[in-house]
């Protein structure tokens, strides 16, 4: 993204998660595929690699519902590197069972298979002797030691909610803190460990994109998960009982789309604690972000104006009431701290004057995505995501990983809907199947400074490849990417669409 003062380029770029990538074991991660990716993506003009969050994931396999806002998934390790360094061997590896499809995460396998591989390979470690290890540990230690620790006692305790956990330990008094170091010690150092090798392999990676031109979206959620290390160190920052029990909890209320609303079960927070602290936690938080990724998207945005809270116990959205959230002041503050940052504030759904408001006077830029510009049920909001409309300053989707893929979106939406779309693109003849590349075609054409497309989209792939369908639980996270997929015409054609529109990457 461009600073203030500079000429406004027109750019591109791609959204896969990097679970969603090919690899030998299971589930994408930082192997010689991931750096072979990046290499496409140059090929191809882009500028920009978006994934999704990278911490570790809990029940249900989100990544929007972590165990930490500062570690990174110890399943995007690359064990081909391990065996590289001798930590590992290949028949080790060869010999488990990561799943029977290459097109999908089969996350049991990953979860029982992976951390056994991975403590093997600390068992054959001495990273203490590492002086890159001492520097992990110091420049981290203000995150990692109570991570370590929770993911430690998480273990121990069967995977149980820290919630249900011993009231030593739920409420971290200083003897049974002390008593679980002294009998889990190898456990707390292997949490380490593995966040020491995440970190390793993620920040060449990430220099091995920048060489080459690329720039790292990243995903910051608003809200951290209730089952998490940093809710159980720092119970002071949410709203919290005398039991460390969340009082009230987010969500969305009623819609359109979902009757019910969401329900999303994380905690609140304090904004009157965060506003005394000068939102030194948020700040510390951006600052990390910031250096985790070169772009920071900052998920459900409109919560910083106002906020869905749901009173803890309810069965579902209907019962919950909004509140106001910092505004600008937040990012104010944040800016005095660290200076101006690259964001992309995720400003979708029902969108207010005051929510419109704090996106402009942040000068962040907001989200567009083609799907919503056609949806009968949202006729008040649906102009605003027409491509004639798209100011420059935002950067456009054909949709998210919440979202439909194109190709499937267009199969389910209404005869009306469907005649509609046709309608603006100019296009009755266009075959189905073929009719993906007209949408990405329209939004790479628009106004918008950055547009960012699905690889899914680009593949023309049906909603059995769709990422997350919100709301429900069981089949969301899995899709991957096969590597025969990704053909030369593929990205011959991606090229092809970024030159067109004037998105090519010069560097």
């Amino acid at each position: 993204m461009q600073k203030r003062g500079e000429e406004m380029k027109r750019e591109s770029g791609i959204l896969l998660s990097v679970s969603s990538l090919p690899s030998r074991f299971g589930i994408g991660c930082f192997s010689k595929e991931a750096y072979e990716w990046i290499d496409h993506l140059e090929a191809s003009g882009q500028s920009y690699w978006q994934i999704l969050p990278l911490g570790p994931v809990s029940y249900g396999d989100s990544p929007y519902q972590s165990f930490s806002t500062y570690a990174g998934n110890p399943y995007f390790i690359s064990l081909d590197r391990l065996i590289e360094e001798g930590k590992l061997t290949e028949e080790e590896c060869e010999a488990e069972n990561f799943g029977e499809h290459s097109d999908s995460v089969d996350y049991e396998k990953i979860y029982r298979i992976r951390y056994r591989l991975l403590r093997k390979a600390f068992e054959r470690s001495r990273p203490e002797e590492e002086a890159q290890y001492q520097l992990f540990l110091e420049e981290n230690g203000w995150w990692l030691e109570d991570y370590a620790m929770f993911m430690a006692v998480k273990e121990a305790c069967g995977g149980k909610e820290w919630t249900t956990w011993e009231e030593g330990l739920r409420l971290r008094r200083s003897e049974a803190m002390e008593a679980f170091r002294q009998t889990h010690g190898m456990d707390i150092r292997f949490q380490k460990y593995m966040q020491y090798q995440f970190l390793l392999q993620w920040k060449e990676l990430k220099a091995y994109a920048n060489a080459k031109g690329i720039r790292i979206v990243g995903d910051l959620p608003i809200y951290v998960a209730m089952d998490s290390a940093d809710t159980w160190s720092s119970p002071e920052l949410f709203r919290l009982d005398e039991n460390h029990m969340p009082t009230a909890v987010a969500g969305c209320p009623p819609d359109g789309f979902t009757a019910l609303g969401q329900l999303w079960g994380n905690p609140l927070y304090r904004w009157d604690y965060h506003r005394e602290t000068g939102y030194a936690w948020w700040i510390r938080r951006l600052a990390y972000s910031s250096k985790l990724y070169d772009v920071v998207r900052i998920d459900h945005f409109r919560g910083f104006d106002e906020y869905y809270a749901i009173p803890f116990g309810a069965s579902d959205a209907r019962f919950g009431h909004w509140e106001r959230g910092p505004g600008i002041e937040l990012f104010r503050e944040t800016e005095r701290v660290l200076g101006k940052l690259d964001v992309i504030a995720e400003d979708l759904g029902y969108m207010t004057d005051s929510v419109r408001r704090l996106v402009r006077e942040s000068g962040f830029p907001g989200m567009k995505v083609l799907e919503f510009a056609f949806d009968s049920r949202d006729s008040g909001c649906a102009t605003d995501y027409l491509p004639h409309n798209y100011p420059e300053n935002c950067v456009a989707y054909t949709g998210t990983h919440d979202n439909e893929t194109i190709a499937g979106w267009f199969a389910g939406i209404t005869e009306e809907e469907r005649i509609l779309a046709r309608e603006y693109l100019c296009d009755r003849s266009t075959p189905e199947n073929e009719l993906h590349l007209s949408f990405i075609s329209l939004v790479l054409r628009s106004a918008a400074r950055i547009c960012i497309i699905p690889m899914q989209d680009y593949l023309g792939l049906g909603n059995d490849s769709r990422m997350n369908t919100p709301s429900t639980v069981g089949n969301n996270w899995k899709w991957r990417i096969q590597k025969e997929k990704m053909t030369e015409e593929i990205w011959e054609r991606i090229g092809a669409f970024t030159r067109r529109y004037g998105r090519w990457n010069g560097k």
